[in-house]
């Protein structure tokens, strides 16, 4: 089967919300291809990596918000992007206190 295109936001309508070892960041930064240069609410700069599942269905732009997974090694350093936020989304993560508001 080939890759699904991305025709709309119709696949980011669903709330995902951080689990247990996740964080929420900002995209500072694309460094090519799947990899960005994160800052995340805990305080640390992460190279997130787009997780497979969601390489071209869901566009990662600069200033998006985005969940990030870090990986079990280099933990500080490192993450797999997994979820990208809407603008709607985020005024709710805010409004429920996910959200730092400097972010």
């Amino acid at each position: 089967m080939g890759k699904r295109k991305v025709l709309s936001e119709e696949e980011l309508k669903e709330m995902v919300y951080p689990a247990a070892g996740e964080v929420l960041g900002r995209v500072v930064k694309r460094l090519g291809s799947d990899l960005m240069v994160v800052k995340c609410a805990d305080g640390k700069t992460r190279i997130g990596r787009i997780r497979g599942k969601l390489k071209r269905r869901i566009w990662v732009r600069d200033n998006d918000v985005v969940l990030v997974a870090p990986w079990d090694f280099k933990s500080d350093e490192r993450g797999d992007i997994i979820w990208r936020y809407t603008i709607a989304q985020i005024d709710i993560l805010k409004s429920q206190g996910y959200l730092p508001l400097d972010l």
